[in-house]
């Protein structure tokens, strides 16, 4: 959260001494800057907000459960497979991989629960070293007599890939005795400047419901759904 306070504070400040340019170069030099504004706006908001962060992140920051977005099988997968993830094919949107992240709040009654809030996404990759047992690989794919797994997840510690970090523009609280849940999707695509970069899309809805009550339609309260693309540096 702290890291997500100073990227918003770094675009504040930028925007301010936007303001202070443009009203120096009007007064001193009669130059009209508005045309411009909201084009650096933009890309100030990209750069500080809309832009991951690679991170070490400890396993305590983690609020719920990870959950797997793509699967790729070395043995069959295609160019087409690594242009990215939730994309239709041929195409750079698509209906998403889904996520559902279910964060409990503090209990007014016991020590369960989180204190929070949920600053934002977090994602990391794993890899299995093993032998292939299913139909489409035995007898094509090496026998592994050593199986190997590798995660570059908080769990790890340090890791020479560390996590991606995709900080909300603004947090989102945890309640007491009320569990957040952040329902939605993610692509990823292959940017148009780079085919080695990658943009981010985040769709998702968070809402609010008594903890301990399981039927996800007894919502207290339902945001506006949100959408976010995000560059990774």
């Amino acid at each position: 959260e702290e890291e997500r306070r100073v990227q918003s504070s770094e675009f504040a400040n930028a925007m301010e001494d936007w303001k202070e340019f443009a009203e120096t170069t009007q007064t001193m030099y009669g130059v009209n800057m508005n045309v411009l504004e909201e084009d650096f706006c933009r890309e100030q908001r990209e750069y500080y907000v809309l832009s991951s962060r690679w991170a070490e992140l400890q396993t305590q920051c983690l609020l719920a459960d990870p959950c797997v977005v793509k699967e790729y099988d070395m043995h069959t997968c295609t160019v087409e497979d690594a242009r990215g993830v939730g994309l239709a094919a041929g195409e750079d949107e698509g209906a998403g991989a889904p996520f559902d992240f279910d964060v409990a709040g503090r209990s007014t009654t016991s020590e369960a629960g989180l204190a929070g809030p949920v600053s934002g996404f977090a994602g990391w990759f794993t890899v299995d070293f093993k032998s292939r047992t299913d139909e489409r690989g035995r007898g094509v794919a090496p026998e592994v007599p050593n199986p190997a797994y590798l995660s570059t997840g908080p769990e790890m510690g340090y890791t020479h890939w560390g996590q991606q970090v995709f900080h909300l523009p603004s947090a989102i609280p945890l309640l007491a005795d009320q569990t957040t849940r952040l329902n939605g999707t993610l692509e990823m695509m292959r940017t148009k400047e780079s085919a080695r970069l990658y943009n981010v899309r985040f769709r998702y809805e968070a809402s609010r419901r008594k903890s301990g009550e399981d039927d996800k339609d007894s919502v207290l309260m339902k945001g506006k759904p949100e959408e976010l693309v995000y560059q990774i540096p």
